[in-house]
C-alpha cells in the first residue's frame, strides 16, 4: 500500500523527472515529506510564478517536461501566469498543486481556491483528483498530454486527504486516453500537393515557428531549404530553428521583423508555414498579409489551420515526419532571381543602429554579448525593447538557444527561466537579457541561482523606463509619458514625488545583486562594455551586469498596429 503522496513522487520518477521547482505550503506537506527522501533535485523558489517560469525554461532548453509543485490557494493562483505563458507557447509542463481536503471543497476553507476552474483556460488539460486509486493513472496521463501533440502545461490538483489516503493501485503504460489522438498521420496526398506547389513556385518562402523546435525538426528544415534554395524567415519563438548565419536566412518577420523578411512575405508567391501559428504580431493586417501567395501550413494541431489566415494547402501531422516525407519529393532549384532580390533587400536594409552615437546604446551591448560569447550562449529574455534587440543583434544558429515568452509577453520571465535553463544545461553559458522594469518582477529568484551555484549571467539594459510602453507613447500618444518613468529625477518633472533623498536610478542593481549573494557590475560607457563582459563571463557564480543605456532609444523597424508588413517605420527621425 502507498499513500497518494508516494504515488505522486513515484509518478514523477516513472515519467523520468530529475528536477523539480516549487514552494511548500500546508496542503502539500505530505508531498514534501516524501520529496525529502526522493532522488530528485529540488529548487526552492521565492514565488510560485518563479517556479513555473523555471520549469518552463527547463523544458524549452532540454525538450523534457518541466515540473513544479505549489500549494493551494495563493500558491496555485501565483502559478497562473506561468501556466498561461507555457500554454500560449506550447511548452510541456506538469504542475502539481495542493488542495484543501475533499470534504472542505466549496466551503471557503483556509487557502482554498477553485484551482481547476481558474486554470482551465490557461492549461492544455487539468485534473482534480477525487480518488486516490486514480492518482497513478492521472500522473501518467498528465505527462503524456503535456509532451505529445502540441505540447502544453497540465495541472494536477490533489486534495490533502487524497495525498494521505492509501492505495494499492499502480499504472504502467502505454497511456491510452479516449478521444485523444495527439499525433495525426499526415496525408500523403497533402504532402504531394505541397511538394508540387514548391516545385512550381518562383518566389517561395518558408515561415518557421516554434513548432519546428518542439518537433525536433530543425535539421529537416535546413536540408529542405538548402535543397530547394528557399529563403527562410522565423517567428520570435522560431529563432535558432534555421541558422541565421546562412545566406538563406532573412531573420525574424513581423512587427519588429527585418525589412527583407517582411518584404519577402509581401512579394512571395508561395508561403509555407512550418510550425508557426500566424500570430498577430507576425501577420500585421491579415487582409494584406502575403497577398500574392498560395499559403500552406504544416502543423500537428488541426485547430491551428486557418484559425486566423486562410490556408490553401493544409498538412496536418508531426512536422519532422512531414518534412522527411517532403524532402525527397522536392526538386533542387536555383531560383537565382528571387534570391538575388531578397539578398538585395537584406543588404540595403540591415538591422542596424547609429554607431556614431556618443551614448551607450542597448543594441551595442547585445552585439558585444554575441561577440564575447562567440554566439554559443543560451539567451533568455524578459519582455520589452531588450527582447527585440536580443532577437536582432544576437545571431542564433541552433534550436533551444533563444528562450523567451512569446504569445503572452510575460515580464518577469527571463531571470527565473535562465535558472531553469541552467539547471537543465549545466555546461552551457546562460545569459539573460533584461530591462530594468521587467527584471524587478522576479528579481528575488536570483538567490536560487546563488544557492545552487548556477552561474547565470544577467545583463540589464537600464534605460530608466518601461521602454516598449514608452516607445508606443512616443510614437502613438504624443510623447505623453504616462507612468513609464523609472528614474526618480525624470519622474520628478512630471509627478509630485519627493526626490530630495532619492536621485537617479533606483534600485541600485549592483547592491541588489550583492544582497542576494551574487556579483554586481555596472557600466555606462561604450569602452567599459567589453572588459565588463569579459569579467562577467570569467566569474564562476551568478553575475548581474547593469548597463546604463540611452533612455529614449527605440526598436526599429516597427510595423504600427493594424498596418500591413509593407508599412514599416524605419526611424522616427
Amino acid at each position: 500500500m502507498r499513500t497518494g503522496a508516494d504515488c505522486i513522487i513515484d509518478g514523477l520518477l516513472q515519467a523520468g523527472t530529475t528536477t523539480v521547482f516549487g514552494l511548500p505550503g500546508g496542503t502539500v506537506l505530505d508531498i514534501f515529506a516524501k520529496l525529502y527522501h526522493a532522488p530528485l533535485e529540488f529548487f526552492l523558489v521565492r514565488h510560485e510564478q518563479g517556479a513555473t517560469h523555471m520549469a518552463d525554461g527547463y523544458a524549452r532548453a532540454s525538450g523534457r517536461v518541466g515540473v513544479c509543485i505549489v500549494t493551494s490557494g495563493p500558491g496555485a493562483t501565483n502559478a497562473v501566469t506561468g501556466l498561461a505563458t507555457a500554454n500560449m507557447d506550447g511548452i510541456p509542463m506538469v504542475c502539481v498543486s495542493g488542495q484543501v481536503p475533499t470534504h472542505m471543497i466549496g466551503n471557503d476553507a483556509f487557502q482554498e481556491a477553485d484551482t481547476t476552474g481558474i486554470t482551465r483556460a490557461v492549461t492544455k488539460h487539468n485534473y482534480l483528483v477525487k480518488n486516490v486509486d486514480d492518482l497513478p493513472r492521472i500522473l501518467a496521463e498528465a505527462f503524456e498530454i503535456a509532451r505529445t501533440g502540441r505540447p502544453g502545461p497540465v495541472l494536477v490538483d490533489v486534495p490533502k486527504d487524497i495525498q494521505q489516503a492509501k492505495t494499492s493501485a499502480t499504472f504502467s503504460g502505454p497511456v491510452k486516453i479516449r478521444g485523444y489522438k495527439p499525433t495525426p498521420e499526415a496525408s500523403p496526398r497533402d504532402i504531394a500537393t505541397l511538394a508540387e506547389a514548391i516545385n512550381k513556385a518562383q518566389k517561395p518562402l518558408f515561415l518557421v515557428g516554434g513548432g519546428v523546435i518542439a518537433g525536433e525538426a530543425a535539421a529537416e528544415v535546413t536540408t529542405l531549404a538548402r535543397k530547394a534554395q528557399i529563403p527562410v524567415t522565423t517567428t520570435l519563438l522560431g529563432l535558432g530553428a534555421f541558422p541565421e548565419t546562412d545566406p538563406l536566412a532573412l531573420r525574424m518577420l513581423g512587427m519588429h521583423g527585418s525589412v527583407a523578411a517582411n518584404r519577402a512575405v509581401s512579394e512571395c508567391d508561395l508561403l509555407v508555414s512550418i510550425g508557426a501559428r500566424f500570430d498577430d504580431r507576425v501577420t500585421g493586417k491579415i487582409a494584406l498579409f502575403a497577398p500574392n501567395a498560395i499559403k500552406a501550413h504544416i502543423d500537428i494541431d488541426p485547430s491551428a489551420i486557418s484559425k486566423s489566415v486562410a490556408i490553401d494547402i493544409p498538412v496536418i501531422g508531426h512536422v519532422k515526419a512531414v518534412l522527411q516525407a517532403l524532402i525527397p519529393q522536392v526538386e533542387p532549384r536555383k531560383r537565382t532571381d528571387w534570391l538575388n532580390q531578397v539578398s538585395a533587400w537584406a543588404r540595403e536594409f540591415p538591422l542596424t543602429f547609429n554607431r556614431d552615437d556618443q551614448e551607450l546604446l542597448p543594441q551595442e551591448v547585445i552585439e558585444q554579448v554575441y561577440l564575447a560569447t562567440r554566439g554559443e550562449a543560451i539567451i533568455t529574455t524578459e519582455v520589452g525593447q531588450h527582447q527585440m534587440w536580443a532577437a536582432h543583434f544576437y545571431k542564433y544558429t541552433h534550436p533551444r538557444t533563444f528562450i523567451s515568452s512569446g504569445g503572452l509577453g510575460t515580464m518577469g520571465f527571463g531571470l527565473p527561466a535562465a535558472i531553469g535553463v541552467q539547471a537543465a544545461c549545466r555546461d552551457r553559458t546562460v545569459v539573460t537579457i533584461a530591462g530594468d522594469g521587467s527584471v524587478q518582477m522576479n528579481f528575488q529568484e536570483l538567490v536560487v541561482a546563488v544557492e545552487h551555484d548556477l552561474p547565470i549571467k544577467v545583463v540589464i539594459l537600464n534605460n530608466g523606463h518601461l521602454g516598449m510602453v514608452r516607445q508606443w507613447q512616443e510614437m502613438f500618444y504624443k510623447r505623453e509619458y504616462s507612468a513609464v518613468r523609472l528614474r526618480q529625477d525624470d519622474r520628478a518633472a512630471n509627478e509630485q514625488i519627493d526626490t530630495t533623498r532619492r536621485k537617479g536610478y533606483l534600485p541600485d542593481f549592483v547592491k541588489l545583486a550583492e544582497a542576494h549573494g551574487a556579483t554586481g557590475l555596472r557600466v555606462d560607457s561604450k569602452r567599459e562594455v567589453g572588459p565588463a563582459l569579459k569579467k562577467m563571463l570569467a566569474q564562476p557564480g551568478p553575475v548581474v551586469l547593469e548597463c546604463i543605456v540611452k533612455p529614449e532609444e527605440n526598436v526599429y523597424p516597427m510595423v504600427p498596429p493594424g498596418a500591413s508588413l509593407t508599412e514599416m517605420v524605419q526611424n522616427m527621425a
